[in-house]
C-alpha cells in the first residue's frame, strides 16, 4: 500500500488530532503570556481549592422545599468545601488534583499524533506501528490508573484540611476514587488491536518474502 493510501486510511482522524494538539498548546501558551501579563503566577493564583464531596450526600426537608419537589421524591445535598485563603500546602493540593488528567490528555494526544505521522510515513501494517499503538494503550492503561490515584488522593487529603468531620484515611480515599472504566476499556481495545496489528504485519512480511 502507497503512503498517499496511508494517509487517506487515517483521515480525518490524523487532521483532527494534528490540530487539536496544535491549538491545545497555543491555548496553554497563550495562557502563560496573559499571566505574565497581569502579574499572577501560573497554576497558582486562582487555584481551585475545592472538594464535590459526592460520597457524602444527605437529604433533609428544608432542601426538599427549597427546589420545590413532587410527593415521593427528595433532593441530595452534595457538600462543597472551598478554602477562602488557601493556604500553599492547600493550593498544592488543588494542582495535584487537575493536573494529572490534563497532563494524561496531552500526553495521550502527542502520542496519538506521533502514532499517525508514522502510519503515514510508515505504513499502517507495520511492526512500528504496532508497537507504537501498544505503547500507547499501556500508557492509557496505567496513566489512567495513576492519574485517578493521585487526584483521588489530593482530595482526601484536601478534604482533609478543610472539614473536622471528613480525616483523611482510607475510607475517604476511596470515597473519592472514581475508577476510569471508560479510559481502561479502550487501553485494553488498543493492546489487543495492537497484538492484531503486530500479527497481521508479520504475515505480510512472510508473504512479502515468498513472493
Amino acid at each position: 500500500m502507497s503512503e498517499v493510501e496511508d494517509r487517506k486510511l487515517l483521515e480525518p482522524l490524523s487532521t483532527v488530532v494534528y490540530g487539536g494538539l496544535r491549538l491545545l498548546i497555543g491555548l496553554f501558551l497563550a495562557g502563560l503570556v496573559l499571566n505574565a501579563v497581569n502579574g499572577s503566577v501560573p497554576f497558582w493564583d486562582g487555584v481551585n481549592a475545592c472538594v464535590t464531596a459526592d460520597w457524602i450526600s444527605s437529604s433533609s426537608a428544608g432542601t426538599d422545599a427549597a427546589f420545590a419537589t413532587r410527593d415521593g421524591a427528595h433532593v441530595s445535598a452534595v457538600p462543597q468545601y472551598c478554602a477562602d485563603r488557601p493556604s500553599a500546602w492547600q493550593r498544592t493540593l488543588g494542582i495535584l488534583s487537575e493536573v494529572p488528567a490534563f497532563v494524561l490528555f496531552v500526553g495521550g494526544l502527542a502520542l496519538l499524533d506521533r502514532l499517525l505521522r508514522s502510519a503515514a510515513r510508515d505504513g499502517a501494517y507495520t511492526r512500528q506501528t504496532a508497537y507504537r499503538l501498544r505503547f500507547l494503550g499501556w500508557f492509557l492503561l496505567v496513566g489512567s490508573l495513576v492519574a485517578e490515584i493521585v487526584r483521588a488522593a489530593s482530595q482526601a487529603a484536601l478534604l482533609a484540611t478543610l472539614a473536622d468531620d471528613a480525616p483523611g484515611s482510607p475510607g475517604t480515599l476511596l470515597g473519592a476514587l472514581s475508577f476510569p472504566y471508560l479510559a481502561i476499556l479502550t487501553a485494553l481495545g488498543l493492546l489487543a488491536f495492537a497484538r492484531v496489528m503486530r500479527t497481521g504485519a508479520a504475515m505480510r512480511e512472510d508473504l512479502e518474502g515468498v513472493v
